[in-house]
This record gives C-alpha cells, sequence and structure tokens, in this order.
C-alpha cells in the first residue's frame, strides 16, 4: 500500500509540472531561417516576461535581425534592424539572473552591458550549455544572464542560424553575411488553452 501511494503521489507531482508547462505562455518568432517557438517562465522571471511581452505586442521585433551568432555559444537579436540600424529604447530591465534558472542549452536570456541591470531589449537563445553567463552573486562580475524562457520548438532553426557565414559591421563582429531577420513575433495562446480544438 505504501508503494502505491508513493506511485500515485509521483504520479500527481509528475501530472502538476506538465500541467504548468502547458498554462505557459508562448512566443513564435517567424525568422526568414524558420519557426522558433519560446516558451516563457513568469513564475521565475516575471518582471522580464512582462518587459519581453511589451516588447513584441508593440511590435519592436518585427523586421528586427539577429544580429550576433556564435556556433557553440548563442544567437543574440531584438536590438537591431536591417543594415544594423539600432533600435532606439530607454527600458533598463530589473536583472533576475538570481531566479535558479541556468544558461542551458535552449534558454533564452536578457543580453546587457557591463551594468548588471542594463538589460533592455535585446535577448539572445544559448546554443550550448553556458554555465559562465549564469548567476553566482549580487556582483557586477556575478550577476549573471537572466533567463526567462526556453525554446520548445525550432532549435534545428537556432543551431541552423548559429552557423550562417558571419564577419564584422563597423564596430560589430559576428554578423550574419546575409541578414537573419525576425519577421514577426507574435504572442500564441497556452497548448491546454487550444487543446480539444478542431
Amino acid at each position: 500500500m505504501k508503494s502505491l501511494m508513493l506511485f500515485l503521489g509521483f504520479l500527481f507531482f509528475g501530472t502538476a509540472a506538465f500541467a504548468q508547462s502547458d498554462l505557459a505562455e508562448r512566443v513564435v518568432l517567424e525568422t526568414n531561417h524558420g519557426t522558433i517557438v519560446i516558451e516563457l517562465d513568469r513564475e521565475n522571471a516575471p518582471i522580464t516576461v512582462d518587459s519581453f511581452l511589451e516588447n513584441v505586442d508593440a511590435g519592436t521585433y518585427e523586421g528586427s535581425l539577429f544580429h550576433r551568432v556564435m556556433p557553440n555559444f548563442m544567437i543574440q537579436g531584438g536590438g537591431f534592424m536591417p543594415e544594423m540600424k539600432p533600435i532606439e529604447s530607454d527600458k533598463s530591465v530589473t536583472n533576475e539572473a538570481d531566479n535558479g534558472l541556468e544558461n542551458l542549452r535552449g534558454t533564452v536570456a536578457m543580453a546587457r552591458r557591463a551594468d548588471p541591470h542594463s538589460a533592455s531589449i535585446q535577448f539572445f537563445i544559448n546554443v550550448v550549455d553556458n554555465v559562465a553567463l549564469n548567476h553566482t552573486s549580487k556582483t557586477p562580475q556575478g550577476w549573471g544572464y537572466a533567463v526567462f524562457g526556453r525554446v520548445v520548438e525550432g532549435m534545428d532553426v537556432a543551431d541552423a542560424i548559429s552557423k550562417v557565414a558571419r564577419g564584422r559591421v563597423g564596430a560589430f563582429g559576428d554578423v550574419p553575411d546575409e541578414p537573419v531577420v525576425i519577421e514577426s513575433a507574435k504572442r500564441v495562446a497556452p497548448r491546454s488553452a487550444t487543446a480539444g480544438e478542431e
């Protein structure tokens, strides 16, 4: 009987975790290399998720570039339009890198400058485990980069983007030779909201 109760308890908690994933908000990035679906983690990164969705809803990412791509590292986007024209933003997002989420392959995190709380609109997708980017302490050197979601579809697209030919454009390095464009970025309903629809 005890073994049966433990088994049923495992099933219960396993189902709860799966249901939570089904209820998570998602954003679809349509790029000229294919589709990437990002599942957002509001529970662990509420400030960052709110900011990212504000950008999505405002159309900030429409037509923007993945402007920095590095195989065996990450692809970074959301801050520039074609011809490396910067997207202006006065945002400053509180760094939530101390939320326990790690910069593992497939996770999505906020890019920033040296100031730990200088993230604005740029984000990146880790194409490998990047443990050096994780939070270790609340110091300028240890704050890390805030993970706020993960790729649930289209990781092959992110991998392919990371491997495109790249070079230098003015002061910017690792810029794709041919623009990698985020043609659209839109919210989609959680999977549970569409379950059973024909």
